[in-house]
């Protein structure tokens, strides 16, 4: 009796196992961001203030398959969800494309999503972009909790701890931006020990501003030129580089002390 039990068990668990084989074959394979975000994060951060000469970067943003794998290239899709993102197509980023390829054998891939540096607006807010991927031939949705990744941006810098430390103050995100060009340097230190090489580095930025077109001059591999405003008159320039030409910063003339002085954010003099 036990014997045909046995039996009878094991043509169960076949039949069983064999229904389980079919449906997960047959059952389309899901799609998904591969983003763990931990509790005080829920946004892929990105900014172009450490390299504001760049006009564009790609997010790369993984996209995973809960199923398995097939020997044939499939397409995955995704959308802007419009109402939760503030940043603008064309002006911000670069629409996304009607789909995208998983490529054969493989159960990860990446989406780009191209971000622009043009809006001057960025230097003061961040703007967001939500992505939702959506059913395909190919893929469907099955956890809707990991089915967006959203994108957060901006070319803002913020004061570091260790401006006031170094003769640099008054801060302003025009000066901080400068100092970064000039120097190739994006954070100092506070050790006293530090100081020779801080000065000499802190010395660079203060030799640029009182010469900015000698300096622009003496490095023209740098792509950065300065246009007069108004053609023929000596009273301000756009400082900017050729490979992002709508990101422009103001030197102008102090007809007091004619001396040139660039202009921060806030409409003031860079000292």
């Amino acid at each position: 009796m036990k014997f045909y039990i046995l039996i009878l068990f094991a043509l169960f668990t076949l039949a069983s196992c064999k229904r389980a084989e079919e449906m997960k074959f047959d059952h389309p394979a899901g799609i998904y961001f591969d983003i763990h975000f931990d509790s005080r994060k829920d946004s892929i951060i990105s900014t172009f203030a450490y390299n504001p000469t760049k006009l564009q970067d790609t997010i790369w943003i993984p996209v995973r398959i809960s199923g398995v794998t097939s020997p044939a290239p499939r397409t995955f899709k995704a959308r802007i969800e419009t109402d939760s993102s503030s940043a603008e197509p064309n002006l911000h980023y670069e629409p996304l494309k009607a789909s995208y390829i998983m490529n054969a054998n493989k159960g990860l891939a990446y989406l780009p999503f191209i971000i622009y540096n043009k809006d001057k607006e960025l230097e003061n807010r961040s703007v967001s972009a939500v992505i939702k991927l959506v059913e395909s031939a190919d893929f469907n949705i099955q956890n809707p909790y990991w089915i967006r990744a959203k994108v957060v941006f901006s070319s803002k810098l913020e004061k570091p701890d260790w401006w006031d430390f170094w003769p640099l103050p008054p801060y302003s995100r025009v000066k901080h931006e400068l100092f970064i060009l000039v120097t190739g340097v994006k954070e100092l230190t506070t050790d006293g020990l530090d100081a020779p090489k801080n000065l000499y580095i802190t010395g660079l930025l203060t030799t640029m501003l009182n010469n900015p077109f000698d300096w622009v001059t003496k490095n023209a591999a740098k792509g950065y030129k300065l246009e007069e405003v108004i053609p023929g008159n000596t009273d301000s320039y756009y400082f900017f580089n050729t490979g992002n030409p709508t990101k422009k910063t103001l030197l102008r003339k102090n007809k007091e002390n004619g001396k040139y002085y660039f202009i921060d954010e806030n409409g003031k003099e860079v000292i």
